[in-house]
C-alpha cells in the first residue's frame, strides 16, 4: 500500500486510476484482468472502472486484443476511438500522464495510427519490450523495430542499440 496525497493508503492499481482521473485525461477506463485478480481489483476500485477478465494469463497482446474487443463489442466504442494501452502498475508521477495525453492526441490528429512511449532503460529487463527508434530530434520517432519482451543478453544488445523500454501505447482504428 502507497500514501495518498491526502495521508491515506491505496494500492498500485489505486494509485494508477487516481492519477488518470487527478491528470484530467478524458478517458472511460478498462483493466484487463486475470480471473484470479477480479475479486481484488473489484474490491479496491468498484464500480469506477470496466474489467475484462482474461480466461487464462496469455501476455500483453492477447490481453490488448481482448480489451479491444470488449470496447469493440461491449461497450460499443468506434473503431477509430483512441484507445490508450498502459500498465496499471506504473509508480510515476503527472509527467508519466501528461505524456499520455500528448500521445492520444497524436493519434487523434493522425500523425500517427499508433504511438508506443519509450522509456530510458535502467538496466536489460525481461520485463518490457524494446523499441528501437530512428534517430531524430523530435519528440515523436518512427521506429525502426519492436522487440517483444526478450531474454536479458539481447535486451541488453538492444539497449547498446538505443533501445527504450515500451511503456505505453496509444492506438486508433483498432478494428480486431
Amino acid at each position: 500500500m502507497l500514501p495518498t496525497p491526502n495521508g491515506n493508503r491505496e494500492s498500485m492499481v489505486q494509485r494508477v486510476v487516481r492519477q488518470i482521473q487527478d491528470s484530467q485525461l478524458d478517458a472511460e477506463i478498462t483493466i484487463a484482468i486475470g480471473e484470479g485478480q477480479r475479486d481484488a481489483i473489484s474490491c479496491q476500485l468498484g464500480n469506477t472502472v470496466g474489467l475484462v477478465t482474461e480466461p487464462e494469463r496469455r501476455d500483453t497482446f492477447p490481453a490488448i486484443a481482448l480489451a479491444c474487443l470488449y470496447l469493440e463489442k461491449g461497450k460499443r466504442c468506434a473503431l477509430d476511438e483512441t484507445v490508450v494501452v498502459m500498465p496499471s502498475d506504473p509508480y510515476t508521477d503527472e509527467n508519466y500522464f501528461r505524456v499520455i495525453g500528448q500521445m492520444a492526441d497524436a493519434v487523434e490528429h493522425s500523425v500517427a495510427d499508433l504511438v508506443l512511449m519509450g522509456i530510458e532503460p535502467t538496466y536489460a529487463s525481461t520485463k518490457y519490450g524494446y523499441i528501437v527508434p530512428q534517430s531524430s530530434n523530435g519528440i515523436i520517432r518512427k521506429v525502426e523495430c519492436f522487440t517483444e519482451k526478450t531474454y536479458e543478453e539481447r535486451a541488453k544488445e538492444l539497449i547498446d542499440s538505443g533501445a527504450l523500454w515500451n511503456g505505453a501505447y496509444s492506438l486508433s482504428n483498432w478494428d480486431i
